[in-house]
C-alpha cells in the first residue's frame, strides 16, 4: 500500500512538472545535449527492505543525437548508492549494507519550446554489493535497471534531479551540476 501511494505521488509530480514545462515559453535550445556532462548527489526515498533512505550520486554524459527518434539525445549514466539497515534473525541482530552500482543508456525526450525540463527513460545493468554477517541468501550480483527520471534546470549549470526505478530506492531526488557541454 505504501509503495502504491509513493508511485501515485511520483506520477502526480511528473505529470504536474510536464504540464508546467510544456506551457513555459522558453528558448528552443536544449539544456541536455550531446557533450553535456553532469554529476550530483542523490537521496533515495522509499527504501528497499527495512532501509528508510539511501545516499548516492549520479553522473551522466550526452553522447549522441538521435534525430530519427524524435530528436532525442542518448546519454550514458552511472549511478552509485549506499544504504544500510539492521534486522533480527533467530534472536541475533544483523547489519545489512548494500551498494548498488549501475550503468544505464538513457533516452532524453525532446520537449518542444522548453530548455529547462529534461525527461528521460533508461535501461542498463547494475552490480549489487551486499555485506552482512548473516549467512542466508543475501548475495552480491548483477541486476537489470529500468529507470524513468527528469531534470529541471534552475540555472544553465544546475538542475533539480529525480529518478524512479531499480537501484537503492523507489525514488531518488537530488541536484546535478554541469561539468561541460554547450
Amino acid at each position: 500500500m505504501r509503495k502504491a501511494r509513493l508511485a501515485a505521488a511520483v506520477l502526480t509530480m511528473v505529470t504536474a512538472i510536464t504540464a508546467a514545462a510544456q506551457s513555459t515559453t522558453a528558448p528552443k535550445t536544449r539544456a541536455f545535449n550531446v557533450g553535456h556532462t553532469d554529476i550530483g548527489p542523490t537521496l533515495g526515498l522509499g527504501g528497499i527492505g527495512a532501509a528508510s533512505f539511501a545516499i548516492g550520486g549520479r553522473f551522466e554524459r550526452g553522447i549522441r543525437a538521435l534525430p530519427d527518434m524524435g530528436d532525442g539525445v542518448l546519454g550514458i549514466g552511472v549511478s552509485a548508492d549506499w544504504y544500510n539497515y539492521n534486522d533480527t534473525f533467530t534472536g541475533a541482530d544483523y547489519d545489512f549494507t548494500y551498494i548498488p552500482i549501475a550503468a544505464t543508456a538513457n533516452y532524453h525526450i525532446k520537449i518542444e519550446n522548453n530548455s529547462k525540463f529534461d525527461p528521460f527513460v533508461g535501461l542498463g545493468l547494475g552490480y549489487l554489493i551486499v555485506d552482512t554477517p548473516y549467512t542466508g541468501s543475501y548475495n552480491s550480483g548483477i541486476y537489470f535497471v529500468g529507470r524513468v527520471g527528469a531534470r529541471y534546470f534552475m540555472t544553465p549549470r544546475m538542475a533539480l534531479y529525480g529518478d524512479a526505478g531499480a537501484g537503492a530506492a523507489t525514488l531518488n531526488v537530488g541536484v546535478t551540476f554541469k561539468l561541460s557541454g554547450s
